[in-house]
């Protein structure tokens, strides 16, 4: 049975290091976030059966074919008030349980979901809209879990978020195209934007975070003719342009190697925002060692990301 960071004497250290740095003193998202407007989910006031504070394994069945994912319940739970809900896609070849030890998001207030991908055409765990993924509607498989999760958990319906590295990335995008009913935004951590995803046509503006080093050479920060992958600064654009934004790009050098750039007035009250790191790799952003990188970067990309969900709810109806 898997824990909130697997084995909590060997992670002492380091989640307590990141807690210090990431979070802030006294690791503020770790405590309950201030109460939000919310559309309480069908699951609210139900027993779980789940234990917070931990991270369990789940199955789930769509269209035929029996899914696996992680569901970390947080140690704050209670089934008589509302809680986030965030999801997040491992990248290609990895693992769910990669994923909750390299972003570390079960130390948010928030019922945190890592759906494991299927094997791909390369014999790797992949997402749909890679040229390497299988012939499976993982869009299909993510409301489903939406719904499930809605239905046996307290969820605030209206903060229900996506997020994901690399082929899970471009996926948690691709969420962002098709889901914007059901997710209200959507954070990209080097982020692989295929062809192969199709059009994107969001039923609203919905606001999106993104992260990605100008040193990565597995999605190159300037794009990939050959693979159909777009410059940053195009698929920005895009969003800007899909979310109505009437400004930018502003910049803003948040360190000495990271520029924040970030598109304003934009229609429906959202928003893109990207984090430009100069010297950055293929890599989650974090400031102690993570399983990407023994080298710290000098930004951390979790807690961004969480301050960013929490600004940005599903707009009321």
């Amino acid at each position: 049975m898997h824990t909130t960071f697997r084995s909590l004497v060997c992670a002492t250290a380091v989640a307590t290091a990141f807690a210090a740095t990431a979070f802030g003193q006294g690791s503020a998202a770790a405590r309950p976030q201030p109460a939000h407007p919310s559309v309480r989910s069908a699951g609210c006031g139900t027993a779980t059966g789940l234990t917070p504070g931990r991270t369990t394994p789940q199955r789930l069945t769509v269209a035929g074919v029996t899914r696996t994912y992680l569901l970390h319940l947080p140690a704050t739970y209670d089934p008589s008030r509302s809680t986030s809900l965030v999801l997040s896609f491992h990248g290609h070849g990895r693992t769910s349980d990669y994923q909750e030890r390299l972003t570390q998001m079960s130390g948010l207030d928030a019922v945190v979901l890592y759906p494991q991908g299927v094997t791909g055409t390369d014999g790797k765990s992949a997402w749909q809209g890679a040229p390497y993924s299988a012939d499976i509607d993982d869009i299909a498989f993510t409301r489903a879990l939406i719904d499930r999760t809605e239905q046996r958990l307290c969820v605030n319906t209206r903060r229900v978020f996506a997020s994901g590295k690399s082929n899970g990335g471009g996926f948690a995008a691709l969420v962002a195209c098709r889901l914007a009913d059901r997710v209200a935004a959507s954070a990209v951590v080097s982020g692989a934007f295929y062809p192969q995803g199709g059009d994107c046509r969001p039923a609203r503006p919905i606001p999106v975070l993104d992260f990605h080093g100008q040193a990565d050479t597995t999605i190159p920060y300037g794009g990939e003719p050959a693979k159909g992958l777009p410059p940053l600064g195009d698929w920005l654009a895009q969003w800007g342009k899909r979310d109505g934004c009437a400004t930018g790009p502003r910049e803003t050098r948040v360190e000495s190697n990271v520029v924040k750039q970030r598109w304003v007035h934009c229609a429906g009250g959202s928003t893109v925002e990207h984090y430009r790191i100069e010297d950055g790799g293929h890599v989650w952003p974090a400031t102690v060692p993570n399983d990407d990188s023994a080298t710290p970067t000098t930004i951390d990309a979790t807690p961004i990301i969480w301050k960013f969900f929490t600004e940005h709810p599903l707009p009321t109806v």
